[in-house]
């Protein structure tokens, strides 16, 4: 990508896209194209359609979804599926439209197999039943990879697909209800420190293992996709390794100060088992990921605090 090329972030208040945005800034990327979900809505083909051909960008970041933890996915099955169907179907359309021949789409791990060997390798994908909970995200996810795979090979476009494993750091959601495990549990273990608990309760058994990856990790190797010229395909991004959610709960405990016990509630649901991405194939290229998961839980918990102490009254 030439330093003064233009580039659209879709999704860049977003986790992931404003993660994209400081490494493209970071990067000497500076004809960065944003816009809000006020200024434009992705499920509008019409209005999609419209802002694609005035801009003309030469590079799409494609990192806008709707997205959630467990209770999240299986509670609002309808919107998590029609919203990122709608999404991806417009921007992608809406880019071949107006000749956009490069093109990054952001998806999840969570589109492999529930019960597939690990770790996961990309040829994984579509080799048998998803995990019913989030099944409906997932599905949508497939559907933004087909995409980018049939306008390729249709019309000889450029889009590239990448996986990433669970995210987390600034920009994350907080929301107990709605949250990813990660931050929710650093929210809990924050509160609970702060009223002098006893015990953090954790949802499920605290044995399924889970990989975690800094967000501005993941944005590093987006980027790298794209200056490296990859134009189609598949590819994992993660750390390469996993810890136990009982794991994850400990380290977060210590880093936020909490001293109490942990606690498991089993009648909460574990999800898939396990999920670890092999990331074979970008660190051939030349990429791994540089943020531990202890180092990246107490940059995240600063984060975390900074905020809150913002919206105190």
């Amino acid at each position: 990508m030439q330093k003064d090329a233009k580039l659209y972030v879709a999704g860049h208040r977003g986790m992931a896209g404003s993660a994209i945005v400081r490494r493209l800034q970071a990067g000497g990327y500076q004809n960065i194209i944003t816009r809000t979900r006020a200024e434009l809505d992705l499920t509008n083909q019409a209005a999609m359609r419209v802002f694609m051909e005035a801009e003309k960008p030469e590079y799409i970041f494609l990192a806008a979804g709707k997205v959630g933890g467990i209770q999240a996915n299986n509670t609002y099955r309808a919107e998590f599926i029609y919203q990122n169907l709608m999404m991806e179907a417009n921007v992608i359309h809406a880019a071949h439209q107006a000749g956009v021949n490069r093109l990054l789409f952001l998806g999840s791990s969570c589109i492999y197999p529930r019960d597939c060997p690990q770790p996961i390798k990309e040829e994984y994908l579509l080799t048998g039943p998803l995990e019913p909970t989030n099944e409906p995200y997932a599905i949508a996810k497939i559907a933004g990879i087909k995409l980018c795979e049939s306008y390729n090979r249709q019309y000889g476009r450029q889009y590239v697909s990448v996986m990433p494993t669970n995210l987390y750091g600034p920009n994350d959601h907080y929301d107990l209800n709605n949250s990813h495990v990660l931050p929710a549990l650093l929210r809990k273990a924050h509160e609970a420190k702060l009223r002098g608990d006893a015990r953090l309760e954790v949802w499920g058994s605290g044995q399924p293992r889970r990989e975690f990856l800094h967000v501005d990790d993941m944005a590093d190797a987006c980027v790298f996709v794209m200056e490296r010229g990859l134009t189609s395909g598949l590819y994992n991004i993660g750390m390469g390794s996993d810890v136990t959610i009982r794991e994850l709960a400990e380290t977060i405990m210590d880093v936020v100060g909490f001293e109490g016990e942990l606690a498991f509630d089993a009648s909460k649901p574990d999800g898939t088992p396990r999920k670890l991405l092999d990331v074979s194939s970008l660190r051939d290229i030349g990429w791994q990921a540089k943020i531990g998961l202890r180092a990246g839980i107490g940059l995240t918990y600063s984060a975390y605090v900074d905020s809150v102490e913002i919206l105190r009254p």
